[in-house]
């Protein structure tokens, strides 16, 4: 495989194996316990930095930080920084990271949380990669949010802890696995990035980044299809992520391909107005239905109550209700004679109602 090809202001380094990711992944899980077990007041760095202070035996501290980079190293002892350490930065030091893997943030989330800064104040803390290249600047790893909305709630610092990861593509799967795991990583964001991943050359096929991924090829190429979109179209959905998954938001592209931007804006109102599904919409995509034509919702009413049902200790069904007039009774499993006894019982009970 040819060697991934870096964004501007930042360093390679060599190949990262399977063990040093693990190894930076518990570098950031050490970093996160330090912070929760002794979170300090925010100490503002010097305004001159110090001059390096060389031992040499290591001193008790250093000694646990085996696992250190090179880099990160020098610029801790330089900067006198104590691993987990909660520092006050200028956010004009602060820049986000070629390699992150949000591309969207929702204008109204950025409103909310910046109204939470003003009147809470930060929280917690964000953690940013010091520019090696550029003494005094920072890449952000995870907190973009937090800064757009300080930024947003007209902040001039930010509190950060400093950590030591990996500079790259191997920070973007580290930054990509924690939004997985948060939900808060969309196949719009995947969309642009990965798009871009291929035509700056970090992967050299679309086989290549699934791979390195861990995803099902079919996966990246459904993503990578919506990069086709514009931006303008993305955002509608993005701002309805209950709405436009993967296999929607497939649709829509496919209809936009066919139909241009303004016929697709109106489907994706038509989407959300109406509740379709993402088979009703592909009955559409295909021209089987026009889509102007009224479309049955295809809402599903959530019951008010069930009652599981039981003969001789045997689960055969339920009765559910819903709403103010409606029942619903399924069962299964009945012999013929319990079935037919039950409906005359039914039969009965409305007679006499």
């Amino acid at each position: 495989m040819k060697p991934s090809k870096l964004a501007k202001g930042f360093q390679a380094r060599p190949d990262t194996t399977s063990s040093e990711k693990r190894t930076a992944l518990d570098r950031l899980n050490a970093i996160d316990d330090l912070v929760k077990n002794d979170t300090p007041s925010p100490v503002k760095p010097a305004a001159v930095r110090p001059e390096p202070v060389l031992h040499a035996v290591p001193s008790p501290v250093e000694a646990v930080n085996t696992n250190e980079s090179a880099q990160y190293r020098a610029w801790r002892v330089a900067n006198a920084y104590q691993p987990g350490q909660v520092i006050e930065l200028d956010l004009k030091a602060i820049k986000p990271s070629p390699f992150n893997p949000r591309h969207f943030y929702l204008k109204t989330s950025i409103a909310e949380l910046a109204v939470n800064l003003a009147k809470q104040g930060q929280q917690q803390a964000i953690h940013v990669i010091p520019d090696y290249s550029n003494d005094g600047m920072y890449f952000v790893s995870d907190g973009g949010r937090r800064v757009r909305a300080l930024k947003e709630a007209n902040k001039d610092t930010v509190k950060a802890v400093v950590v030591d990861l990996p500079i790259g593509i191997e920070s973007y799967k580290l930054g990509y696995d924690l939004n997985v795991q948060r939900d808060s990583q969309t196949v719009f964001d995947n969309a642009v990035v990965w798009r871009r991943f291929l035509d700056e050359k970090h992967f050299q096929s679309q086989k290549e980044l699934a791979e390195h991924l861990g995803l099902d090829e079919s996966t990246v190429a459904v993503a990578l299809s919506l990069s086709k979109l514009p931006e303008s179209i993305m955002q509608e959905m993005v701002a309805r992520p209950d709405r436009f998954g993967s296999n929607m938001a497939y649709q829509v592209g496919r209809y936009h391909s066919a139909r241009g931007v303004d016929s697709t804006l109106r489907l994706i109102n038509r989407i959300v107005s109406d509740d379709l599904s993402t088979r009703q919409v592909s009955d559409i995509v295909k021209g089987r239905v026009n889509p102007q034509e009224d479309v049955k919702p295809a809402t599903r009413q959530r019951y008010a109550q069930r009652m599981e049902i039981k003969l001789d200790g045997v689960a055969v069904g339920d009765l559910k209700s819903y709403g103010d007039d409606r029942l619903e009774l399924r069962l299964r499993g009945l012999s013929r004679d319990k079935r037919d006894d039950i409906l005359r019982q039914i039969e009965q009970m409305l007679q006499k109602s």
